[in-house]
C-alpha cells in the first residue's frame, strides 16, 4: 500500500484504541533513542516501582542500559527490544525511558505486523514523536506522555504529569482547563488531535510517517532552539500543507529558546501566529512538552477544544 493510500484510509475511520490496562498486565520500559547513563538507572527503576504500584507488572529491555555511544546501544538492540515488545503478547505498553534522538534510526526496521493485529500502547514524547506519528498511519492511538526519566523532576512538580499518565493508561477521561494567553486566537472545535515535537515533526515530511493534518487539530512543542529554526520549520510544515486545512493548532511548552546575536524581533507567540492562518483557532501555552508539568494526551482521540478569553479547555472524548 502506498503512502497516499495510507493516509486517504486514515482519513475516513476511527482510530483503534489499544485495551486500557488493567491490574495485573505487563508494562515494558525500554530506551528506543538516547543512551541512558550509569547515573539514570536508579530513575528508571523508580519508573518500575510506581508502574507496580499501580498493581502492574513492570520489566525492562534486556538493552535499556547498553552504550552505543550517544544511542541506548546500537540500532540492532534498541530495535530487537522494541520490536520483542511488539511482538509479545503478554505485554500490553510499550514505555520509553527517554528520548534524546535515534528513534527515526529504527523505526523502518521494526516489523509492525503483529502490532497491527493485536496493538498495544506506545508512550513517550520528544524524539518518540517518530513513533507517534508512524503509527497515527497505522491507525492505532499512541499516548504522548512523561518518561521514565521524568520522575528526575521536582515531585511536587509532577503530580499533574504523573496522575494524568495513570489516567490514560487505564482509560480515564483526559479533560485539561487552563488559563488563556491574550495571544490566543478564540474558537471552538472538535477533531482528532495529532502532532508532538516540532523538530520530529519537520523529520517525518516526505516519508511514509508524514501526517496528514486535513481537518485535524494539531499540537506542537520544541526545547533547545533558535527563533529563526522554530520559524524555518514551522515554514517547512506550512509549505507541506500542515495549516492549509488544520483545524486549530495547539502550541505546548516552548522550553529553553536560545538567543540568537541577530534578535528575531518578535515574541514566539507572534512568530507562530505568523505561520498559522489568521481563521485558524490557535492555543498557547498547554502545559505538555519538556518541562515538569507535561499532561498526557492521547493522540488519533477526538477532544472538543474551546480556546476562549479568560480559560481555555482540552476535553478527550
Amino acid at each position: 500500500m502506498t503512502f497516499s493510500s495510507i493516509i486517504a484510509q486514515e482519513k475516513t475511520k476511527e482510530l483503534i484504541t489499544p485495551p486500557y490496562l488493567q491490574k495485573g498486565d505487563t508494562i515494558v520500559i525500554l530506551a528506543p533513542a538516547g543512551i541512558l547513563k550509569p547515573g539514570r538507572k536508579a530513575v528508571v527503576l523508580q519508573a518500575k516501582k510506581l508502574a507496580e504500584s499501580w498493581g502492574l507488572k513492570a520489566v525492562l529491555g534486556k538493552n535499556i542500559f547498553k552504550n552505543g555511544k550517544h544511542f541506548a546501544g546500537s540500532d540492532e538492540e534498541r530495535c530487537q527490544d522494541f520490536q520483542d515488545a511488539l511482538d509479545n503478547p503478554n505485554i500490553k505498553a510499550i514505555w520509553s525511558a527517554r528520548g534524546g534522538y535515534g528513534s527515526v534510526r529504527i523505526l523502518d526496521l521494526l516489523d509492525f505486523t503483529k502490532f497491527k493485529q493485536s496493538p498495544k500502547w506506545i508512550i513517550g514524547y520528544s524524539d518518540i514523536t517518530a513513533f507517534h506519528n508512524h503509527i497515527h498511519n497505522l491507525g492505532v492511538e499512541i499516548i504522548h506522555g512523561m518518561m521514565a526519566t521524568s520522575l528526575e523532576e521536582k515531585p511536587e512538580d509532577i503530580i499533574e504529569t504523573i496522575s494524568s499518565f495513570k489516567n490514560a493508561l487505564f482509560g480515564k477521561q483526559l479533560s485539561y482547563t487552563i488559563p488563556s494567553s491574550s495571544y490566543n486566537r478564540k474558537g471552538n472545535v472538535d477533531g482528532q488531535i495529532i502532532g508532538g515535537n516540532l523538530a520530529i515533526l519537520t523529520s517525518m515530511l516526505g516519508s511514509e510517517s508524514q501526517l496528514n493534518t486535513d481537518h485535524k487539530i494539531l499540537f506542537i512543542e520544541e526545547i533547545g532552539e533558535y527563533k529563526y529554526s522554530i520559524d524555518r520549520m514551522l515554514q517547512s510544515l506550512k509549505r507541506a500543507k500542515y495549516f492549509t486545512k488544520v483545524k486549530a493548532v495547539i502550541i505546548g511548552d516552548m522550553s529553553l529558546i536560545k538567543k540568537n546575536s541577530t534578535k528575531w524581533g518578535s515574541s514566539i507567540e507572534q512568530l507562530i501566529l505568523d505561520v498559522v492562518p489568521s481563521n485558524i483557532p490557535v492555543l498557547f501555552n498547554f502545559p505538555a512538552g519538556h518541562e515538569a508539568d507535561n499532561r498526557a494526551m492521547i493522540f488519533g482521540r477526538n477532544i472538543k477544544l474551546t480556546v476562549g478569553k479568560e480559560k481555555s479547555s482540552v476535553v478527550f472524548k
